[in-house]
């Protein structure tokens, strides 16, 4: 029979904040990509060319980073990926990219909000969790 009663420890509030503005960062930028390339593919104005290219510029730098642009230039121009490829590409590096930046900024926050409860309380032990009396 499973005990009820044991419950687990509640998880941290920060890491769902993360989460959440990670997984809506995340969702705005898709969005307004895929919004972005609808009007330029059917206007071709100079404002959505570039518009686009600065939001292509996120992933684009990132992939360069990881060395993972030159094998993607060279699939797009043999015909082995699409052009929508590129963008399902694209938006995943973006993707990943949004989620790493959102835990290293909440783990920034983290050490800092250890920093400030140690440095007030004085002592020298982690800060106390939820439900505990500091």
């Amino acid at each position: 029979m499973v005990d009820v009663s044991e419950q687990r420890p509640p998880s941290s509030p920060l890491l769902k904040v993360m989460w959440g503005n990670a997984f809506l960062l995340s969702v705005l930028y898709l969005l307004t990509g895929i919004v972005v390339e609808s009007i330029r593919r059917r206007y071709h104005t100079p404002f959505f060319e570039r518009l686009s290219m600065a939001l292509d510029s996120l992933p684009a730098r990132a992939l360069e980073l990881s060395h993972g642009m030159e094998p993607l230039r060279a699939a797009y121009f043999t015909g082995r990926i699409t052009d929508l490829g590129v963008r399902v590409v694209f938006g995943i590096v973006t993707v990943a990219v949004i989620f790493l930046l959102a835990l290293v900024v909440g783990a920034i926050m983290a050490v800092l909000r250890w920093a400030l409860l140690r440095a007030t309380r004085g002592g020298n032990g982690p800060p106390p969790g939820p439900g505990q009396d500091a």
